[in-house]
């Protein structure tokens, strides 16, 4: 496979001084891993200023996950922040990091539940220190309930929340994703329920609050009606592979090259016009296949015709055909296959941001898109302490500032 064509990417040189529209929110992210970065990231990428509390020489685990000698995630999900190291176990960086709690408006962090208790910075100690400040806890299990104390890595709560169960093909084990996808769906919850809880301050519902964000709740929230279902049925959906237990056809079928394309005909019109497509318009009113009731049931028939019409063409032909007849269908792609695509180019979905160690790096650009207050790349990901100085020295000057 052709190596991925960095020059072809829009390259972005990070600018220290650029704000976006969460310009004067601090955040400590005292977060280790995927869930709590992707939140501060979130932030961070809006112009958040977000601080890396990170343990002296090692730093956050996530910079151990590395792909050929490069720390993958963190160039990711450490952009725009900033790292400081700290010892907080230790009596001058507890002191330290309780300066910077009385500072700061948000606060992140995912121990297993009890440790920070533990170290006497529980919520009711945070609170006493900053009466404002909006506390995220992160967790497997969340911080009450029997599981609470139990170690939750994504892959368990992927494995328990059901999405595992529908994932992969009938005939197969279930299967995990290829990704954090837990972690993710997680840190995606925590962004919006920091911004919540700013909102509440702003407009005088709450003064500081906690945030209980375990990662298995979201992910169950993500399957949909999944639990109506069983509530309606009695009965859990099955893997299905990539066909959907909810509308046909759709699917993933090979073509006469070896390739693949995606086809969904999820509405009425988009199946008839999928039947007229194929030069199979007698099957919009056959009892089998004349409503998507119909077509469910008839699916794996529904898919060989289909299939079989797709397979006698390469993925160009196929692609010019369907598209020309506006059907919804797009090829499998790998991420490789996105560093040239048309369509990745010209919204700068990834883009290559400049990079103390390797020049630039590619990752996806910012999301989303706001017209008048867009996401700002302030720096790379830093490395561990690498702000400590300076933001030590603000932090002087925050107390100055502060006193009477």
């Amino acid at each position: 496979m052709e190596t991925p064509r960095l020059s072809a990417l829009p390259p972005r040189d990070p600018d220290p001084t650029a704000t976006g529209a969460l310009q004067g929110i601090r955040v400590l992210d005292l977060s280790r891993l995927v869930a709590g970065n992707m939140t501060t990231h979130l932030l961070a990428d809006f112009g958040a200023e977000v601080i890396k509390v990170e343990r002296p020489g090692k730093g956050d685990d996530l910079r151990a996950w590395k792909v050929e000698g490069v720390s993958t995630f963190w160039k990711v999900y450490g952009r725009s922040k900033r790292s400081i190291a700290l010892d907080i176990r230790s009596a001058e960086g507890e002191s330290i990091l309780r300066r910077l709690i009385g500072h700061a408006q948000v606060l992140v962090e995912n121990f297993v539940p009890g440790t920070l208790e533990g170290w006497g910075l529980g919520p009711d100690e945070l609170l006493k220190l900053n009466p404002d400040l909006v506390i995220l806890r992160v967790s497997g299990w969340g911080q009450t309930g029997p599981y609470a104390k139990r170690p939750g890595f994504g892959t368990l709560i992927e494995a328990l929340s059901g999405f595992a169960h529908l994932n992969g093909y009938p005939d197969k084990p279930p299967a995990l994703p290829p990704l954090a996808l837990g972690d993710m769906i997680a840190g995606l919850y925590g962004a919006y329920a920091v911004m919540v809880g700013l909102h509440a301050l702003r407009v005088g519902k709450a003064r500081g609050q906690v945030i209980d964000l375990s990662l298995f709740e979201p992910l169950l929230s993500f399957l949909g009606p999944e639990t109506v279902q069983v509530d309606v049925t009695g009965k859990a959906s099955i893997r299905a592979g990539n066909e959907s237990s909810h509308t046909a056809p759709r699917n993933v079928y090979p073509c006469a090259d070896g390739t693949y394309l995606a086809l969904s005909g999820s509405m009425q019109s988009m199946a008839e016009k999928i039947f007229d497509t194929i030069g199979r318009p007698e099957l919009k009113t056959d009892p089998r296949f004349a409503t998507n009731d119909a077509r469910i049931v008839h699916r794996v028939l529904l898919d060989a015709i289909i299939g079989g019409f797709i397979a006698e063409r390469s993925q160009a032909d196929n692609l010019a055909l369907f598209e020309a007849a506006g059907v919804t269908v797009g090829p499998i792609a790998s991420v490789a296959d996105l560093f040239t695509h048309p369509y990745v180019l010209g919204r700068e979905a990834i883009v290559a941001l400049g990079d103390p160690d390797r020049g630039s790096v590619a990752m996806p650009n910012i999301t989303p898109r706001l017209s008048a207050t867009p996401g700002v790349f302030r720096n790379a990901a830093p490395i561990v302490g690498q702000h400590s100085a300076e933001i030590l020295a603000e932090l002087d000057a925050l107390d100055r500032k502060a006193q009477p």
